[in-house]
């Protein structure tokens, strides 16, 4: 992770030092890969930190807000404005590998002073569009603008297009983006109303250039203006907004080839994840990587200053913690670094976060978010220029590797037998234990059956089977489980639930994908599955249409589903839905108690029944599978991790969902006593870094004391995760947290891993801080070699003054 200031270390795998982490395919023929492990030493920023840059001084350029930022190479660029007072119209540099401030340089006619308008890079030029002119100060000439002007930053010419034909009506507050050589404008306020239509003009060939009006489909947002808009996953993103009188958190997505939008449905509990931001208009959002990041904007009257990001792949927003250090400590030594850390750790944070700000502008560099000016309390405008560093993690694919175990059915050991027609569904026991209590009491009894049988046997004469756990792979017998209860079809979405924690929801709308949700919903609760509930009454809700709420309507009174027929027969007698209703061929055959129903509540509603009761959304895949490694899962344990001769039982299906070394080691050579020697490579880790790699495995844990994160560094290569997201984390646990507190631990770590550039980075620690590092207690249980390499460092390091000041101390 490179950057500037702050002093680190980063790997030598090249990977790791990318913008963005790729898939990575790990070689298990290099199984002492532990051996070439290396942690250069070099330059570095912490990831999630805030840094305050030199701010713009009056000389170069008036503080402001409502003003635009672009990236362009090493550089940004701000160009208009106002300062409280004046429009502006001058284009300030900011030179990020410097730090420092200048007016770019300019030739031809710049457009008019303006602000509220847009600003994008394509190629090796910035192009303004639109916005707010006139003078404010007299309040004379205001006026909304259509024009478009290019920046070539090689030569620093203005010039403006002139295009022929039809025109976007002048607008600013709008949103703008570059998509496919494209500009992209969207909505906006033109003086009277806020706008939600979209122009586009290409900007390969200038002679010919034309704006085109789009045509655009599905669920369009409102009318608004002063939000952002940001690309990500080839689909653009706009959130929140004002919109008439009213500001919204909704996030909206665009596909630029079907000109499709659609409404985000936000899920937060069900998902498990913070809630979005709270509504908002005049922020920022830029795009990285998988992530939008969401800063600033007025928030019901409070300017908030968190950093909300919003994982596209997954679907949910969290708000990000800052790092703990602050660009002040360059300028403090080690002694005095750690009394503030201990006396004032709240400012020494806090004093480089940027306070909270409207219509400020946010442009990325590299994996850095740059962050300049806008309206701050007391409608202050600022100056200030603020740095966030992202995080290049690679995303977790715990869902994804359990679904793919689900898809394939491998190292299956339970076969449900369901419903009349008793047709045959395989799975894995361990999964399903650890997310359901009531299937799992009919894996239990059926195990106690077969156990049963197989006494029975043996009492007979017949050959006793082994104990469950100790069978070799490919002699145990599948387990059967019958569920009387339950079809082929819903069971199986159930199942795809467990292992996922999702469902594929079939068309929207269409009756039959809607009933076979209703029937996964009945299975739901018998089942008391309460977070699968949630999802099937949202989809069940979503997709009640007027062609289909009778039959819904009808099937939830037969299923006895009192909470979807509530909602359908209030759907059906709102005013706007009632006559078309009743009109159908299916209202015709609507069995008359239901009929009555309908007529009498169209007649009497009856009372809204409010609850405050919070909804039970149950327990989530990385809940159940933590408490399942923590003992929940203990009697089902099928493998033996051997730990240096200590066993640790473990479930195969998890451990091959999760690694393809153990998913080949169970498919092809699996140990016929049943246990497994754990290292990584030629090395056996610590029994607190293994049970940290468990923790991963199971439900994905990163959290680790930086000592483990050494023993762990290679895991990913040896044991073949889907991705190095494990050691992205090690990387960054090991930059941010060496301390005076642990380094002896370290230490040992990186001389058993043979990480010698660390080794060598814990011993220069010891020798600055052997005062302090002298009463920690772990310095007693060192092996003498390492004591001796320590004694060898202080003499190395140590002047006859230090030493003289040193014993005198002791």
């Amino acid at each position: 992770i490179q950057g500037c200031g702050g002093r680190g270390f980063t790997t030598a795998f090249d990977f790791l030092s990318t913008k963005v982490a790729p898939s990575v395919d790990f070689d298990h023929s290099c199984s002492d890969s532990v051996e070439y492990l290396t942690l250069n030493f070099g330059p570095f920023e912490t990831v999630h930190r805030w840094r305050r840059l030199p701010p713009c001084d009056e000389f170069v350029g008036a503080r402001r807000s409502k003003h635009t930022v672009v990236a362009y190479r090493d550089a940004i660029y701000v160009f208009g404005g106002d300062n409280g007072k004046n429009m502006l119209n001058d284009l300030l540099r900011f030179d990020v590998k410097d730090c420092s401030w200048c007016r770019a340089f300019t030739t031809g006619t710049p457009p008019a002073p303006r602000y509220h308008h847009s600003a994008v890079v394509y190629g090796s030029s910035m192009f303004v569009f639109g916005g707010y002119t006139g003078d404010i100060y007299s309040n004379s000439n205001l006026k909304n603008k259509n024009d478009l002007f290019e920046y070539k930053f090689a030569t620093g010419q203005w010039t403006e297009w002139k295009v022929e034909g039809s025109l976007p009506v002048a607008r600013s507050a709008h949103g703008a983006t570059v998509y496919s050589d494209k500009l992209w404008i969207f909505a906006g306020y033109d003086g009277n109303a806020r706008l939600n239509d979209m122009w586009t003009i290409s900007l390969q060939d200038r002679e010919h250039a034309c704006w085109e009006e789009i045509d655009q489909s599905g669920e369009i947002p409102p009318s608004c203006c002063n939000f952002p808009v940001a690309v990500c996953r080839d689909k653009m993103f706009v959130f929140s907004g004002q919109s008439g009188a009213k500001i919204t958190n909704n996030l909206f997505q665009f596909e630029f080839q079907g000109h499709m939008w659609t409404r985000i449905p936000t899920e937060h509990l069900l998902r498990g994840s913070p809630p979005p931001p709270q509504r908002r208009y005049g922020h920022t959002m830029v795009a990285f990587d998988r992530h939008l990041y969401v800063f600033g904007g007025a928030a019901d009257n409070t300017l908030p200053n968190e950093l909300h990001c919003y994982d596209v792949d997954s679907q949910t927003w969290e708000v990000i913690q800052p790092s703990h250090d602050s660009e002040d400590s360059k300028l403090l030594n080690e002694n005095t670094l750690y009394a503030i850390k201990l006396l004032s750790f709240f400012v020494f944070v806090f004093s480089q976060m940027p306070s909270g700000r409207l219509f400020h502008a946010a442009a990325v560099i590299l994996d850095a978010m740059y962050i300049f000016g806008g309206t701050v309390d007391n409608n202050v405008r600022s100056g200030e220029m603020y740095r966030f560093q992202f995080s290049c993690y690679p995303k977790c694919t715990l869902h994804e590797d359990y679904g793919k175990l689900w898809e394939n059915r491998q190292f299956c050991d339970v076969e449900f037998i369901l419903g009349e027609s008793e047709e045959r569904v395989l799975g894995h026991i361990a999964i399903v234990t650890a997310r359901c209590q009531w299937l799992r009491k009919k894996i239990l009894q059926a195990r106690d059956r077969q156990r049963q049988s197989s006494e029975d046997e043996g009492a007979a004469g017949g050959s006793k089977d082994m104990p469950a756990g100790n069978r070799p792979s490919g002699t145990q017998p599948l387990l059967e489980v019958s569920i009387r209860e339950a079809e082929a079809q819903p069971f199986e979405v159930l199942m795809q639930f467990l292992y996922t924690d999702k469902i594929q929801y079939p068309r929207r709308g269409h009756v039959q994908d809607v009933l076979l949700i209703m029937d996964v919903y009945k299975l739901a609760l018998s089942f008391k599955l309460s977070r699968l509930e949630q999802l099937c009454v949202q989809y069940i809700e979503a997709s009640v249409d007027l062609q289909n709420v009778l039959s819904v309507c009808e099937n939830a009174n037969k299923l006895q589903l009192d909470q979807l027929k509530e909602h359908c027969l209030n759907f059906v007698v709102k005013e706007s839905h009632f006559n078309q209703v009743i009109m159908t061929k299916e209202f015709e055959h609507l069995s008359t108690p239901l009929i009555v129903e309908i007529v009498r509540r169209k007649q009497q509603p009856p009372p809204r029944v409010y609850s405050d009761q919070p909804v039970d959304i149950g327990t989530s895949l990385v809940q159940d599978m933590k408490a399942y490694l923590e003992g929940s899962g203990f009697e089902f344990c099928d493998i033996i991790l051997l730990l240096d001769g200590h066993p640790r039982p473990a479930h195969k299906a998890i451990l091959a969902a999760r690694s393809s070394y153990f998913e080949a080691m169970f498919r092809s050579f699996m140990p016929v006593d049943g246990q497994v020697n754990i290292s990584i490579g030629e090395m056996v880790p610590s029994k607190q870094a293994f049970e940290s790699m468990l923790r991963y495995i199971y439900y994905g844990d990163v959290n680790m004391p930086p000592e483990d994160s050494l023993y762990l560094f290679a895991a990913p290569y040896y044991y073949g995760f889907s991705n190095n997201r494990l050691q992205a984390y090690c990387k960054q646990n090991l930059e941010m947290n060496v301390t005076v507190e642990n380094v002896l631990q370290i230490l040992e770590a990186a001389d058993k891993t043979q990480a010698l550039d660390m080794k060598k980075h814990c011993l220069h620690i010891i020798v600055h801080q052997f005062i302090k590092v002298s009463k920690l207690p772990n310095l007693r249980s060192l092996s003498q070699l390492l004591l001796l390499d320590i004694i060898e460092s202080l003499a190395t390091h140590i002047s006859d003054k230090q030493c003289a000041e040193m014993c005198s101390d002791i």
